[in-house]
């Protein structure tokens, strides 16, 4: 099922129910991607230290893990 027959089961429940429909599919798309740019911006990823590809379980590399265990 596809986004817009999701939207037209819900308006039809809506509806069914007497509850106000849905907003139509991709109608606030532009402003989540724009609050995730802006998070991004000031929130830049950073590198994790260590060689890539090890899952950093206690006991392979010598270093307890965070929780203690």
């Amino acid at each position: 099922m596809d986004a817009i027959q999701q939207h037209m089961l819900d308006t039809y429940r809506a509806a069914r129910l007497a509850e106000p429909a849905p907003p139509p599919p991709g109608r606030h798309d532009r402003s989540v991607l724009r609050d995730l740019y802006r998070h991004w911006l000031t929130h830049p990823p950073t590198r994790r230290s260590g060689k890539p590809g090890t899952s950093g379980k206690s006991g392979e590399s010598g270093t307890p893990s965070p929780s203690g265990v």
